[in-house]
């Protein structure tokens, strides 16, 4: 657990900005940026409702109730995420941030902020599953059931917010991106934070070590306690500001730091106008240069892609032209195996006519024979042909009409079994038979008995599935007055749209003037170099002298700080052993917590499994009441 004050480790979004926040950072400490972003605060009611991590009961004051992260012991809330997940801008803040993690930390893969605006599916578990592998190196991605093991997964890292099992169907789509991106964001930032508690081993670190470098001390640490817990007690009746605490806890560091304040506030305002002036001399300097830099780098950047881009065609062109030669020898290699069957052939035929001692008037007469046969062959033939030809015509119409009927009524009897009329046992049936035997059990009285069996109980069927299809035609009509007032506003904000395009179309209008402008000004600053450049010398001089102080005084400061550092190691040693107490006690603590949780889940997932079971009932009875509507039509 780490005592530095300026460091914030809570997943939710900051309600107060960091103005208050240097109070408690006013000792010589190394702070760590987590790239926080910059969060408006959402007009809601759900602002109202301040969360505490240590449940019912921690935080009750004269300002009301806050309620935990976890909710009550005995509740299943779920919280409302406070982040404009659907603002435009902050989305494409997310973008940039992820963006800028993975390409920092060495992604495998190309990412862009143009391909993260609508991800697939597959890129999506490569990022979560590279970002997770930085807080679990061991981790590997589950290959079966991945849109339920993500949720599992975030849940068992405490994500505050849900995440659907069916948003993983379709993560890229725009009503389910936002959600999972700030999902992602939390995971950056609990890595950040794991880094850096990983860096320091203040709970289990070995304190006896004469290198152990502890923050400040006994001292320093009772008034950080102190201050967290008025500042804590105060957040928690409902304040958001805490100026006499703040000041109160300044007060204290400064005397126990001997802090000379004349001398302070004068480095820091020397510091602030040098480092303000040195920035705007670099600024102006390596503008011009910076641009320039950034345009080539651009410029590279397309003709890498054209030539990637060419070289993709060439390899899959060479590819094509390797196929069709690949196919023109298979096919040459099959047309030279026909010809030398083919002069086989012939060599064949040419030695059977060689050999062959019939005489011609023998030829002629066996072939004046073999017409005469042929043609009573032919007579007979056709006349065959015709007989088998209309007997078979026959038999196909019979043939046909059979299969009609034992069509229709197949699917009479089908419709029938769904609408759970037949066998008149069934449901719907009411001890009526709507069966109908096959044709060959009928006699000529067929059609009247099966319009006294079948028609007159199903018209008082009828009858009231008619009343029931007027009421739902009644609910439809709702519906699609629904959905001409969504339509209405759809067109509206369309109009609202074509207003922003041309405010757009106007501010563009004003910054290529705007540009033009800074143009004029960049060439009147050529002009101020050289006294600048001058002046910027004899500011790195002062610099210089006033650098070499501060080394001596930090020499200084540093031989006192071992000293008090020799003292207070008996008792930083007392601190770690109750800290460590503290720490078992809240970590059974959580993990009651915890246990309760994942009944509560449990319970829900069986709720929402009765529930699904309901609804697709429904559907099937609903589909039942078509298909009955449809073939009454019929009827």
């Amino acid at each position: 657990m780490s005592r530095k004050p300026s460091n914030r480790y809570s997943e939710m979004p900051m309600r107060v900005t960091d103005s208050r926040m240097s109070m408690a950072n006013a000792t010589p400490q190394s702070n760590n940026v987590f790239g926080k972003l910059n969060i408006p605060k959402p007009h809601s009611t759900t602002s109202e409702r301040r969360t505490s991590f240590f449940g019912k009961g921690a935080g009750m004051g004269a300002g009301g109730q806050r309620n935990s992260i976890f909710g009550t012991y005995g509740g299943s809330e779920k919280i409302k995420d406070p982040r404009p997940l659907h603002d435009k801008t902050f989305v494409q803040q997310c973008i940039k941030e992820l963006c800028e993690f993975l390409g920092d930390n060495g992604f495998p893969a190309s990412i862009t902020v143009k391909s993260l605006q609508s991800p697939s599916t597959k890129e999506f578990l490569k990022i979560f599953e590279f970002i997770y592998i930085l807080l679990d190196p061991t981790f590997q991605m589950p290959t079966a059931k991945v849109e339920e093991e993500i949720p599992r997964i975030l849940r068992d890292l405490r994500y505050p917010f849900p995440l659907s099992k069916s948003s993983m169907y379709s993560i890229g789509a725009p009503h389910t991106w936002p959600q999972a991106l700030g999902a992602l964001i939390w995971l950056i930032d609990t890595v950040r934070v794991f880094n850096s508690w990983k860096g320091q081993d203040v709970l289990f670190g070995d304190f006896s070590d004469g290198f152990t470098e502890l923050e400040d001390g006994m001292e320093y640490s009772k008034l950080f306690l102190e201050y967290s817990s008025k500042t804590y007690n105060k957040f928690m009746q409902g304040a958001d500001t805490f100026e006499d605490e703040d000041a109160d806890y300044l007060s204290h560091l400064k005397r126990l730091y001997n802090v000379d304040e004349a001398l302070l506030e004068s480095q820091q305002e020397k510091h602030r106008v040098l480092m303000s002036e040195v920035e705007r001399l670099e600024k102006e300097s390596h503008n011009d240069r910076l641009m320039g830099q950034r345009t080539e780098k651009l410029k590279l950047h397309t003709d890498l892609q054209k030539l990637q881009s060419y070289r993709t065609r060439m390899e899959s062109f060479k590819s094509h032209q390797e196929n069709k030669v690949t196919a023109l020898s298979e096919e040459l290699e099959a047309a030279n195996l026909q010809l030398e069957s083919l002069k086989r052939e012939q060599a064949r035929l040419q030695h059977i006519l060689e050999n062959q001692k019939f005489t011609p008037a023998d030829i002629e007469r066996i072939n004046r024979e073999r017409n005469e046969l042929q043609q009573n062959v032919n007579t007979l033939s056709r006349s065959l042909e015709e007989a088998q030809q209309l007997a078979w015509n026959e038999e196909i119409t019979l043939t046909k009409t059979k299969e009609r009927a034992e069509a229709k009524l197949a699917e009479y009897h089908k419709l029938a079994r769904m609408l759970k009329l037949v066998p008149q046992s069934a449901e719907n049936a009411c001890g009526h038979d709507f069966e109908i035997k096959t044709v060959n059990d009928y006699g000529p009285t067929t059609a009247t008995q099966i319009r006294t069996q079948i028609q007159n109980p199903l018209k008082s069927m009828l009858a009231d599935v008619e009343e029931e299809f007027s009421n739902v035609t009644n609910m439809k009509l709702s519906l699609d007055e629904t959905i001409e007032q969504i339509k209405s506003n759809i067109s509206e904000k369309l109009n609202d749209i074509k207003q922003l395009k041309e405010q757009i179309r106007r501010l563009d209008e004003q910054l290529e003037r705007d540009m033009q402008d800074m143009a004029h000004e960049e060439e009147k600053w050529a002009a101020d170099m050289d006294s600048a450049e001058s002046h910027k010398k004899l500011l790195e001089k002062k610099v210089m002298a006033g650098h070499e102080e501060a080394e001596e005084q930090l020499k200084a400061a540093q031989q006192q700080y071992h000293l008090v550092l020799q003292e207070t190691k008996e008792e930083s040693r007392m601190v770690a052993n109750n800290l460590a107490h503290v720490f078992s006690a809240a970590v059974n603590h959580l993990d009651i917590i915890e246990k309760h949780c994942n009944d509560q889940v449990k319970k829900m997932e069986k709720m929402n499994e009765v529930i699904r079971e309901d609804q697709a009932d429904l559907q099937q009875l609903k589909e039942m009441v078509e298909n009955f509507v449809a073939r009454a039509n019929v009827f």
